[in-house]
Order: C-alpha cells, then sequence, then structure tokens
C-alpha cells in the first residue's frame, strides 16, 4: 500500500461504525410516521418549503416553494397539500416526481431556530377542489402536489442558529444581488461582498434587471 492510500484509509469515513465513533450519542428527538399537532402548527405558518426529488439518471433536486403562510393545506395526520404556482416552468420537480413518487421536504419559519423536515409520497392532482382552495388573486394553480406523510421530525436550531440567518449580520438585499451577479458577469471581479455592493455607474438610476 502506497503513503497515499494508507493516509486515505486513516482518514476516510466509509461506514456507520467509524462514523458514529466521532460523535456522541445522539439526541433523543422524536420522529413521527404522521403530523401532529406541532407539526401541523409548523406548516400552518411556513410561508416557505423546500422540496427534495430524485429520479434515476438525473440525480437529486430541490426547488422551493413559497408563498403566505397556510398556504401548504394539511388534510389529515397523512396528507398535505402544496400548490405548484406559476415558476421559471423547468418542472424539475414535478417530472421526477412522476419518475420517483418520494419526496423530501423542509419547512422555515422566519424567526424560528428549529425546522420541520418531511418524507413520503407524493402524486400530481389536477382535481378541482384542490385548485380551488388554492386559488390566489383570481388564479388557481396548474397542479398540486398530494403528499402522503410517512416520517416527520422538528429539527433542532443548532444549524439555523448558528447561521444567523434569521439576524442581520449577514444581510444582503435582492438589489446588491442582481448588482453583484451583472459585475461578475461582465468584468473580471473574482469575488464581491455582497454587503457591500459595487455601486450604481454614473448616470445610471434604473434598477438592475433580473438574470
Amino acid at each position: 500500500m502506497s503513503e497515499v492510500e494508507d493516509l486515505t484509509s486513516c482518514v476516510a469515513v466509509e461506514d456507520e461504525e467509524t462514523l458514529r465513533s466521532r460523535y456522541a450519542s445522539p439526541r433523543f428527538l422524536p420522529v413521527l410516521d404522521q403530523l401532529d399537532r406541532s407539526c401541523k402548527l409548523f406548516i400552518a405558518h411556513s410561508p416557505i418549503v423546500i422540496i427534495g426529488s430524485t429520479q434515476p439518471d438525473n440525480g437529486i433536486d430541490i426547488s422551493p416553494r413559497g408563498d403566505a403562510p397556510g398556504f401548504v393545506r394539511v388534510l389529515d395526520d397523512h396528507t398535505l397539500v402544496i400548490p405548484d404556482r406559476q415558476g421559471n416552468n423547468r418542472l424539475d420537480s414535478m417530472g421526477n416526481l412522476l419518475v420517483n413518487n418520494e419526496i423530501g421536504l423542509f419547512f422555515m419559519i422566519p424567526g424560528v431556530h428549529e425546522s420541520l423536515r418531511i418524507k413520503g409520497t407524493a402524486r400530481l392532482s389536477r382535481e378541482p377542489e384542490f385548485l380551488a382552495a388554492a386559488e390566489l388573486q383570481g388564479k388557481q394553480p396548474n397542479t398540486v402536489i398530494v403528499v402522503t406523510v410517512t416520517w416527520a421530525f422538528i429539527h433542532c436550531g443548532k444549524a439555523l442558529n448558528r447561521s444567523k440567518l434569521w439576524e442581520n449580520d449577514y444581510r444582503s438585499t435582492p438589489r446588491a444581488w442582481l448588482l453583484a451577479r451583472s459585475t461578475l458577469e461582465n468584468s473580471t471581479v473574482a469575488d464581491i461582498d455582497l454587503r457591500k455592493p459595487p455601486a450604481m455607474p454614473a448616470g445610471k438610476e434604473a434598477e438592475p434587471q433580473e438574470i
């Protein structure tokens, strides 16, 4: 065995026993096979959910869905409905779910450090009652995602707390991002601090356009 191979074998983590040996015992946090009252309350107050889906030969995809709190409807302990409103029309998640109905969901509430993780199966639907219930400003979604929940878990708040996601420490603005992206794509600048965005060129007052 070469020196490089020997070093790799010492640092590689290739089984659960090796993995677990580097961590303390896991904290007890209940994992449910359905939505309890806390999960339902969390969903009712969440304005965003991140959807995880996958299919063979296409890898794993994650995609956000957002609207006013309550846009994801809980029908019962095992069922929720997510409207698919107008977006970029790539339909990556939807296409994946047609091939592989397994789905993962990640809910957040602004200001709350805990998050809600859900696993289950999904089907796409155009059932009139689901579309009507999701109508917004006179427009119904094209489709809804009906999720059957098989696993639910309220995740501890350490990651969101460490990231200070809901604080102002690392906060930027949509304008700063658009200016920075435009600068990166039209110059040799390699890095930009989004908290100190580049100034608008003299004489240009218009807001940057989304790319």
